[in-house]
């Protein structure tokens, strides 16, 4: 019973220590790696021959420790292809090969709304600034999921002036109509503050349960109305899952970025 007490203990603290990655040790982990406010984050590039431009392509919520590079570099290349631009995807504290020493992954169950978490919504738009800087990009065109779509839209009231062009794929623009939990930050908070200058592209599939269509349909409208630059764009029999990746989406992402 005694080892199976020390063997229980060494396996906490190998998990610990796992989670735990300093500045020097993510360095070490080579040029897929960057250290942002105490994170180790994951990511994959593809160079683009319009490298003053870049791409950032933000996944939602899945289960805590999903290779979510697994399914994004592939979509990241694509839209390398298509766009010649410089193409990021990235994983998210939790996932893939990202540490969590600071930050819970979107799917943790102890980690409910951190996407609309102001905190962790900065700590994104910070991610995004160092990968920025990192690449000398002067254009950052952002690309969201779900809750990386949410996510995004926020940080353009956050933070108006990092994002230039930005894709929300089955986002939730408003939480407080799903949330009573107080300290929650959506785009509708901040909506005052957003650059004009943005151009928006909101994606939604037409059999999405999750991010229901009416959803994107009435806040893309209330922003149109509000005089932002908005394009809507229906995805016929799309699911929630991969509708950022859809062949219509990608037809969508392409002619916004490449204009």
């Amino acid at each position: 019973m005694k080892k199976l007490f020390v063997l229980i203990s060494l396996l906490f603290t190998f998990n610990v220590m796992a989670s735990s990655v300093t500045k020097e040790m993510c360095i070490n982990k080579g040029e897929d790696f960057i250290y942002v406010v105490s994170e180790c984050i994951e990511y994959r590039y593809f160079e683009g021959e319009d490298n003053e431009a870049l791409n950032i392509i933000v996944h939602g919520t899945w289960d805590e420790g999903t290779n979510t590079l697994g399914r994004y570099e592939p979509f990241a290349e694509t839209v390398n292809l298509e766009t010649d631009i410089a193409t990021i995807a990235i994983a998210l504290p939790g996932y893939s090969n990202s540490s969590s020493n600071k930050f819970l992954s979107l799917g943790n169950k102890k980690a409910k709304n951190l996407a609309a978490k102001k905190e962790y919504v900065i700590f994104v738009a910070e991610v995004l600034s160092a990968l920025k800087k990192e690449y000398n990009a002067k254009i950052l065109n952002y690309i969201g999921h779900s809750a990386g779509a949410m996510i995004g839209a926020t940080i353009t009231g956050l933070k108006p002036e990092l994002i230039n062009n930005i894709v929300l794929a089955g986002g939730r623009y408003d939480i407080h109509q799903v949330s009573d939990e107080k300290n929650l930050i959506s785009i509708v908070d901040v909506l005052n503050n957003v650059n004009t200058d943005i151009n928006f592209l909101f994606i939604y599939g037409e059999k999405d349960k999750i991010s229901k269509p009416e959803v994107t349909i009435s806040f893309e409208n209330k922003m149109k109305k509000l005089g932002f630059n908005t394009r809507l764009v229906e995805v016929k029999n799309a699911p929630h899952i991969d509708l950022d990746m859809s062949d219509k989406s990608l037809e969508a992402i392409s002619e916004l970025l490449s204009n």
